[in-house]
């Protein structure tokens, strides 16, 4: 099953691929792998009905005790078929659906079967965190799916509705799942329910998960969210809102209902809404003149039946409750893809506009019909098998004498009526011959027959919810394992409750009959008073009641924004500030019991270096001039340089002189921008408070400091590292091995920060997009565009020499020109220019770059590693930058910096994943060793691979700075991009 699942989403990637060279028929192989699992599920069925039920298990998150874990009982076997099954056979449908067509293709089949694999997990996983978690899942890839046609604003704002419901509805649900858990002390599904626990901590859980339940399966109030989801692509509805992603929150009622049901507010919350919900979807149902909406509206009726029957808990219930689930799965999927041939071939599903196609499409009419029939009930179809089992299993309850059991009753046989109606007005809307209000004859709509495997998945689907009627007895069989779960709380009478097609004549027999006469009735009803072209019957909806609390919340975010972000940065570095003195003050005024250990000083040096940090920090206060305030306060950064040497640090003092070296590029970089003097636009407010401000912040933070360091009563866990470094990670560099190590995924989340920095920093400086002209230029300039004949014949490269026509390839014209040391250096002023330092900087730059090699390389056992190196490998890139100005950065580094970002964090990732193929735990490092001729005893260490991502991000992270700082800001002050043009003469042209 793990396997499987893993399937999924690997298939979802490589459906993105295929999604160009194969058009629509990409869904062919999309459908593999939902039709893989549903032949998994059917040949696990032996096994599941002896009841050794398959489990697998991974361990995920050891201290929280969550597994990633998967479990085929009876209801999950259930759900997979359905889940698998239907999803292929929808994913086939959806190759006739998109005929012909190409945008979004594959980002439509990817998600769509991402959506299924999501699903499949959601069904068979034993975790109950790692269930809200496929949850939410589900939630995420519905809303691509509702919103695929992006560029109608419907599509977008159904989208986001039904990811705030059913989000929101999870978030809660996840509440529900720590305090059950926390009561269990589990966060086993099958461990929690075999412990059955109660008590009011229950009881508050058991209603957030209902809350959670009820959101995801539309329940009132949540429930229109679903007729606005049908802006989705006509498959994805028969798929999500038909026989996956609503059942969701009925699968979760099946699951907790057989031992649950007992709970004090588990029965009036689901009867009361799952009632309500089924009257209400009904009614509106009747009032829509779109076959579309009439389905969903009836999907939120049925959807209100099947909680109700589901949820009740007895015996009976449960297993016509499950039947409800197959059945409504089988023909809602049918009907909504009968719809979507309509739709597709007619271009239209308003039922004013269609007359006369069923005799014109004689097929799916009786697809249709057959469809519809065991929606309402009719025999011999599996709907008139579940609903007979329904009402028989609420008559005993409501014959036993339970109130809620009455209301059930009364609820479901009034709400089957509605069903029976709207059904027949979708069937008359659809396929009948209309007439004017004149009683003529409307003209016949016109119908081009569509492919025979158009018409194919609906009609195996319709055929499906037939033959399961008539093979009653053998469903029985299949679920009664699951209903027998439920055995323990349900009355002895009624264990003996069973599927079958005719029980003889009953009290449940006359219900059916009487909810068959009721819809016929009901549906003369608003034809003959017009109740359903009538407008609104209130004045406002629940989508209404949405859309308001959204604006509200708009606008309560509008007045909160405008109040606290003024955009005045002194106001938030201060607010910062004074949060960090309070919190920091409470908690330290708060902790009694301080214990003060300082020491006068640990090396002599400090006592020179630590005056002259002291007094150029107080300078560096009253500077006036920007870039001397930078330069003092990089005076402090020195100071520090200076004590990680003298004290036994010189990897941290080779990184902090790197550091401080680029952060004063930087600085100066963008002075620039600014003006030079402080204050020069606006002097300084309120200088006595800042003053005051400043102290207090030096003051808290010097007294923490202190008292943290003077607080450790036990051995420090780095006394360890010297030995654990050496015998575990096989370095000599304490610092690097535990960079990449001992602390990788400290490391980890540091360059998820320094792309984040990076893309921030760029995302500020680039106002309109993120690419330019620069690296094309760049390499024009260098003579390394499109190469000509020659050089792709093998020639060798020849030399560029400086012309007053501009740089030009080496010829033998102009072969007494002075050489071109920077490529770049051609478009700088003359007064910018220094010649001497263009050619110090062409023979340093490779030099530098192989130093910064060695020092990644020889980080694991000396000074150095990829943080260090990628700072020596950006300050070669400064310094062609700084000699040749923009272009020659583009020549220097001919590629996005994003690129090198992306695979340095690829590399990193990859080395912390890869140990899990292998069965150990992430970031464990593997040591391959070696005896080579002259280099002797080689050992090279994978962890070593992270480094190097580290070093791709570094230098990444540098090429974007000087990129968005430098050569942007530069741009944008020089005002233009001018083109410029490389001549070769060999070629005959220009470049």
């Amino acid at each position: 099953m793990l396997p499987l699942l893993l399937s999924f989403a690997t298939g979802s990637l490589l459906l993105t691929l295929l999604a160009k060279p194969l058009g629509a028929r990409v869904f062919y192989v999309g459908a593999l792998f939902p039709l893989a699992a549903f032949v998994h599920a059917v040949l696990m069925g032996a096994r599941v009905l002896d009841r050794d039920i398959p489990f697998a298990a991974y361990e995920w998150i050891r201290p929280l005790g969550i597994d990633i874990s998967m479990r085929m009982d009876t209801l999950g076997w259930i759900m997979a078929l359905v889940v698998s099954g239907v999803g292929a056979l929808v994913m086939i449908y959806c190759r006739w659906y998109f005929r012909g067509k190409t945008d979004g293709l594959g980002r439509f089949s990817s998600v769509l079967l991402a959506f299924a694999g999501a699903m499949y997990g959601l069904v068979l996983t034993d975790d109950i965190v790692v269930l809200v978690m496929f949850w939410e899942i589900t939630s995420i890839l519905s809303y691509l799916l509702i919103g695929h046609y992006h560029l109608r604003a419907g599509s977008r704002r159904a989208a986001l509705q039904a990811l705030l419901v059913t989000t929101l509805g999870g978030l809660v649900m996840l509440i529900g799942v720590v305090m059950l858990a926390a009561a269990t002390g589990t966060t086993s599904l099958s461990g929690t329910l075999e412990q059955a626990p109660t008590g009011p901590l229950v009881n508050v859980a058991l209603v957030l998960l209902l809350v959670g339940a009820l959101s995801k399966s539309a329940i009132f109030p949540f429930h229109f969210w679903l007729p606005g989801a049908m802006a989705a692509p006509t498959p994805v509805s028969a798929y999500l809102h038909a026989a996956a992603m609503v059942k969701a929150g009925i699968y979760l009622l099946a699951r907790l209902a057989p031992v649950f049901a007992e709970a004090d507010p588990w029965r009036p919350v689901i009867v009361t809404l799952g009632v309500f919900t089924m009257l209400l979807g009904g009614v509106q149902a009747l009032r829509e003149s779109d076959l579309k909406r009439i389905l969903a509206f009836g999907t939120v009726s049925q959807l209100g039946f099947i909680s109700v029957v589901i949820g009740y808990g007895t015996r009976g219930a449960a297993l016509a409750g499950l039947a409800l689930l197959l059945g409504h799965a089988l023909f809602k999927s049918a009907l909504f893809l009968v719809v979507g041939v309509i739709d597709r071939q007619l271009s239209t599903r308003d039922i004013d506009e269609l007359s006369g196609v069923g005799r014109q499409a004689p097929v799916m009419a009786v697809v249709a019909f057959v469809a519809v029939a065991s929606m309402a009930g009719l025999p011999p179809t599996l709907g008139f098998v579940a609903k007979e089992g329904a009402l028989t299993a609420l008559l005993e309850a409501a014959g036993a004498g339970e109130g809620w059991g009455v209301a059930a009753l009364v609820g479901v046989v009034v709400g089957s009526m509605l069903t029976v109606a709207y059904g027949a007005r979708f069937l008359w809307g659809a396929f009948w011959t209309k007439r004017d209000n004149r009683g003529g004859t409307l003209p016949r709509t016109e119908w081009p027959d569509p492919p025979i495997g158009f018409l194919g998945v609906p009609l195996l689907l319709a055929t499906l919810g037939l033959a399961g009627g008539l093979v009653a007895p053998m469903l029985d069989t299949l679920l009664a394992p699951y209903a027998d779960t439920a055995a323990t709380i349900a009355p002895v009478a009624e264990h003996h409750a069973h599927l079958a097609l005719w029980h003889g004549p009953g009290p449940a027999l006359l219900l059916s009959l009487v909810t068959l006469a009721g819809g016929a009735a009901i549906l003369w009803l608003t034809r003959a008073t017009g109740f359903d072209m009538t407008g609104r019957v209130l004045r406002f909806t629940a989508a209404d009641v949405y859309y308001a609390i959204t604006r509200g919340v708009d606008r309560v975010s509008v007045a909160v924004t405008s109040l606290t972000q003024r955009g005045s940065l002194p106001i938030y570095v201060a607010t910062i500030f004074i949060v960090l003195v309070v919190g920091e003050g409470i908690a330290l005024l708060a902790t009694p019991g301080w214990r003060i250990a300082l020491d006068a000083w640990q090396h002599p040096v400090q006592l020179a270096v630590a005056p002259i940090m002291i007094a150029a920090g107080v300078i560096a206060v009253r500077a006036q001039k920007r870039y001397t305030g930078v330069v003092l306060v990089a005076v402090t950064g020195l100071g520090m340089i200076t004590l990680f040497a003298v004290t036994g640090a010189p990897d941290l003092a080779l990184t902090q002189v790197l550091v401080e070296t680029v952060t004063l590029i930087a600085f100066a970089l963008v002075l620039r921008r600014l003006p030079s003097r402080m204050g020069a636009h606006n002097g300084t407010a309120a200088p006595l408070l800042r003053a005051l401000l400043a102290t207090a912040v030096g003051v808290t933070m010097a007294a923490l400091v202190v008292i943290a360091s003077s607080a450790r009563i036990h051995r420090s866990v780095s006394e360890e590292w010297e030995h654990l470094a050496y015998e575990i990670g096989h370095g000599e560099n304490v610092v690097n091995v535990a960079l990449v190590d001992l602390r990788g995924w400290d490391t980890m989340g540091e360059l998820s920060v320094l792309i984040l920095a990076a893309t921030g920093v760029a995302s500020l400086v680039f106002v309109t997009h993120r690419s330019d002209t620069l690296q094309r230029l760049s390499r024009s300039l260098a003579g390394t565009g499109r190469p000509s004949r020659r050089r792709r014949l093998g020639a060798p490269r020849r030399p560029l020499v400086e012309t007053t026509g501009g740089v030009e390839v080496q010829s033998a014209q102009n072969r007494e020109q002075p050489r071109a040391w920077l490529v770049g250096g051609q478009k700088l002023s003359a007064e910018s220019r220094s010649i001497i330092l263009e050619v110090i900087v062409r023979i340093l730059f490779h030099t530098i770059i192989v130093v910064s090699i060695y020092l990644l390389f020889a980080g694991h056992n000396l000074p150095g590693g990829g943080f260090a190196g990628g700072l020596v490998a950006g300050m070669a890139l400064v310094m062609r930058y700084v000699a040749g100005g923009r272009y020659e950065l583009g020549v220097a580094a001919p590629t996005d910096a994003g690129w090198l970002l992306g695979t340095g964090m690829l590399l990193a990732v990859g080395t912390t994943l890869v140990p899990l193929a292998f069965g150990v735990d992430p970031l464990t490092r593997a040591v391959l060793e070696a005896d080579v001729a002259i280099l002797g005893h080689v050992e090279f260490v994978t962890s070593t691979i992270f480094d190097v991502g580290v070093y791709l991000v570094v230098i990444g992270l540098v090429l974007d700075v000087l990129r968005s700082l430098g050569a942007e800001v530069d741009r944008q002050l020089k005002g233009s991009e001018t083109t410029w043009r490389v001549r070769a003469p060999e070629d005959g042209g220009e470049r």
